[in-house]
């Protein structure tokens, strides 16, 4: 019975999914991913701490 119920599950959100992707306007996940980590990076490179030399000692 376990198989049946996640199929149904797994059909039931993909319709889902479906429907609300044609109908109604469903930002683009990978966009905003990507966008996240081109943030992340300029914000470590722009606050990482200087690396320590031998000269500084």
């Amino acid at each position: 019975m376990g198989f049946f119920r996640s199929t149904f599950s797994f059909a039931m959100g993909t319709g889902l999914g479906i429907y609300l992707a044609q109908n109604y306007n469903v930002p683009n996940i990978q966009k905003l991913v990507n966008t996240g980590v081109v943030i992340a990076k300029h914000f470590e490179e722009n606050y990482r701490k200087p690396k320590k030399t031998d000269d500084d000692n």
